[in-house]
């Protein structure tokens, strides 16, 4: 592959690794988790197709973690909602992680519409 082609391929990862960071910076100022998913949603049309997996297992993190942080804050009261919300702590570290590694392999995510990590 050609030196051109690389940094293209590479400037194409940015925005899908600058979704993650926002993602993880969001465990400490929530807002950057908004920010992240509108850059998923803007992203998505134009990236290649392995990219595509990125975005759209960025965007269901943010809906499917804020279902479970709802829950947790819902049940907050109860020990329940305690472990609840470590769990999405956990779940968003771990899917953020993985999301991290295949990008930076260039592969796509295997399972994208996955629920789990």
């Amino acid at each position: 592959m050609t030196e051109a082609a690389n940094t293209e391929k590479a400037a194409g990862k940015g925005p899908a690794r600058i979704v993650y960071i926002l993602y993880l910076v969001s465990i400490f100022i929530g807002i950057s988790a908004i920010v992240g998913l509108i850059m998923a949603y803007v992203n998505q049309e134009d990236a290649p197709d392995w990219l595509k997996t990125h975005y759209r297992f960025q965007i269901r993190t943010f809906w499917i973690g804020a279902l479970y942080l709802f829950i947790g804050v819902l049940f907050a009261q109860f020990f329940i909602g305690v472990i609840i919300i470590l769990f999405w702590l956990l779940w968003l570290i771990v899917r953020c992680a993985k999301g991290f590694k295949y990008l930076d392999r260039e592969q796509a995510v295997p399972n994208p519409a996955g629920w789990w990590f």
